[in-house]
């Protein structure tokens, strides 16, 4: 083997390991320190350090590091979003967006729904460098959006007060026993007739992919796995009742885009 070729596999290797390592340590790792660790239990505990240091924010939301972790989908998932919020009419009308997340989800997202007409964006994040990192993304929309401090699992918000509800990967992230709970609170702030945008994980079809997919979760986030079954957001929301449910697979089913319509009373 040409010594050009082996310099260029091992620093490859060296570099995979490391990167693998960083977020090793940001994520999961991070989590498991902070259980063996005295303090009074927080909300806020399941949330990886990569989401609440505001360094480590800036650090990684770079629009190809994140199109890269979603496998280069991340524009055709929140397009599928978008597009239907520009088919809604959404004037005079309130819209949520429960969770910050990385990329440019969320400017997007406002922009579609000030497109179709929205009052108002609500932004709703525990993490409130998240929502001071997310609203630095937002300057063009001066009196449109506010910002909220608030549990995605215990919304402070009115019941039936938002017309169309936003959530993007947030769900696998989620300890299992919030996960339902989150979906109750997306489903009671709509009104009737309102949408529940979700996109997050899903069980690939290609064996290939499923076997990548739950080394993954395995090692990084855990909670994820859950998506693929006993956690199946589409089934819990079918589960819930009063609501019409559509589910898109996309990446050899890799990623899920779900739209849940709360029937009329």
């Amino acid at each position: 083997m040409p010594a050009w070729l082996l310099y260029t596999f091992v620093t490859v290797i060296l570099v995979l390991s490391f990167t693998a390592l960083f977020f090793f340590t940001v994520t999961r790792g991070a989590l498991i320190l902070r259980a063996v660790m005295p303090g009074k239990p927080d909300d806020a505990d399941h949330v990886y350090p990569i989401y609440s240091n505001m360094r480590l924010i800036r650090m990684i939301d770079f629009q190809p590091i994140i199109a890269a972790i979603l496998l280069f989908q991340y524009d055709r998932l929140v397009s599928a979003i978008t597009a239907g919020l520009l088919k809604t009419n959404l004037r005079g009308k309130n819209v949520l967006i429960t969770s910050c997340a990385f990329g440019n989800v969320i400017p997007r997202v406002v922009t579609a729904a000030v497109d179709a007409g929205a009052r108002r964006v609500l932004i709703a994040d525990i993490i409130k460098n998240e929502l001071d990192h997310a609203q630095s993304k937002l300057l063009a929309y001066p009196g449109k959006i506010q910002f909220l401090e608030e549990n995605a699992t215990a919304m402070k918000q009115a019941d039936a007060s938002v017309d169309a509800n936003v959530i993007f990967f947030l769900l696998h992230e989620l300890p299992h026993h919030l996960k339902g709970q989150a979906l109750k609170e997306a489903g009671r702030v709509l009104t009737p007739g309102g949408k529940l945008y979700l996109a997050e994980f899903h069980r690939p079809d290609l064996w290939v992919l499923r076997a990548l997919s739950w080394t993954y979760f395995k090692v990084f986030e855990p909670l994820g796995l859950a998506l693929w079954d006993s956690h199946d957001p589409l089934k819990q929301l079918e589960a819930m009742g009063g609501f019409t449910c559509e589910r898109r697979t996309v990446f050899f089913g890799n990623f899920q885009v779900i739209v849940a319509t709360k029937n009329a009373a």
